[in-house]
């Protein structure tokens, strides 16, 4: 039976930049990951791929930026005072903070630079303009 549009699936993966760096597997989480196909709960590029595998079915597939999780945006990179975090704490790059938006939305922001007076910080998700390959096996399928 392949997979359709609705179905409930577990599949096992493991994901790579285009130089072979692994960047996350199911092996590496000790489970399948999970979801239903067409409803999405995952990047479109992989929601779209399991459509018609079958049960057992392996596949490798290649996702652009644009059907993962977009293009790099220059325009999420921002420049806060220092004295705006809060105290006691000491930013140092690469470290990931919650920022509120002024609608109260709370994302993730990795600190992408520091100085004595600034922090830049940048709003982009990590796999953000990257290409990502995926090696897929449908594991199970359930209606």
């Amino acid at each position: 039976m392949a997979v359709k549009k609705g179905d409930k699936i577990k599949i096992e993966y493991t994901g790579t930049f285009e130089d072979g760096t692994v960047f996350d597997s199911s092996e590496k989480h000790g489970n399948l990951l999970e979801f239903e196909v067409g409803a999405g709960e995952v990047i479109k590029g992989l929601d779209v791929a399991v459509i018609g595998m079958n049960m057992g079915e392996e596949k490798d597939i290649k996702i652009s930026p644009s059907k993962a999780y977009g293009d790099y945006n220059p325009q999420l990179v921002k420049k806060i005072p220092r004295n705006k975090l809060p105290e006691g704490q000491e930013p140092k790059e690469g470290m990931v903070l919650v920022v509120t938006t002024p609608s109260g939305v709370k994302l993730p922001a990795r600190i992408a630079g520091v100085t004595d007076k600034e922090i830049t910080i940048d709003l982009n998700h990590p796999l953000a303009g990257k290409v990502l390959n995926f090696r897929i096996k449908i594991a199970e399928v359930s209606s």
